[in-house]
């Protein structure tokens, strides 16, 4: 199987973010989730939106992917609007920060069948934090279920513990808890362990490379495109 990984900023390839809406959704059906921040599409026309893609490269269906979020005044970042009810703090926290310095890695699925070749969410995890600099961001943030907290927590994300309950919430509905994650220094990745910092170094200086992965089901081939687009307009 040969997939490719790339960037697209969302508003430039609207039948890509169509294909990335669509598979989202069908995820979070399969759990049984259906009201969920993350899978408003009203983030589809903000210009300061960039997906990350795991495309088929036989049939160009998008297997999986993430979106990288940017913060402005008209566009609140989801899990700020996800807590803003459940913990008031959360203005007050955001408050700080101006317009495109800070954002959220959100909306990440992946299908069975790239999971089955052992490409699952830690590649997409990976790939998302490689590419930060590229924003110039001073802070990254993002929502973790229980599965995938330590996961989070190996590429340098920290509980962002004054919030909610010591970092968690009850989200997307009761019964289901989310922690409020957040990476202070993302070029260096301090509280990332060794294996997953060397890396996302790695994925940023290579950029755009061919590697095969064997998982369970046999061999993938990943083409890496991680030059973010320069806007078309």
């Amino acid at each position: 199987m040969k997939v490719r990984v790339r960037i697209v900023r969302a508003i430039d390839d609207v039948e890509a973010t169509e294909k990335y809406i669509y598979g989202h959704h069908k995820v979070l059906e399969s759990y049984g989730i259906t009201k969920v921040t993350s899978a408003d599409r009203s983030w589809a026309l903000n210009p300061h939106v960039y997906l990350i893609l795991f495309e088929s490269m036989d049939d160009y269906r998008v297997l999986g992917g993430g979106r990288i979020q940017l913060r402005t005044v008209n566009f609140l970042l989801p899990f700020e609007m996800a807590i803003m009810d459940i913990d008031p703090k959360i203005k007050e926290y955001m408050a700080e920060f101006a317009d495109l310095e800070v954002a959220e890695y959100c909306g990440l699925w992946n299908s069975r069948e790239v999971a089955g070749y052992g490409i699952g969410s830690i590649y997409l995890v990976r790939v998302g934090i490689a590419i930060l600099p590229q924003l110039k961001l001073k802070k990254l943030f993002g929502l973790s279920s229980p599965v995938t907290l330590s996961i989070s927590k190996s590429v340098g994300y920290e509980v962002i513990s004054v919030l909610g309950d010591n970092g968690s919430f009850y989200y997307p509905k009761e019964g289901l808890i989310a922690t409020a994650l957040e990476i202070n220094d993302i070029e260096n990745l301090p509280f990332a362990n060794e294996v997953e910092r060397d890396y996302i170094f790695s994925l940023r200086e290579k950029i755009n490379f061919r590697t095969v992965e064997s998982g369970p089901r046999g061999e993938m081939e990943l083409k890496f495109e991680l030059q973010i687009p320069k806007p078309s307009k």
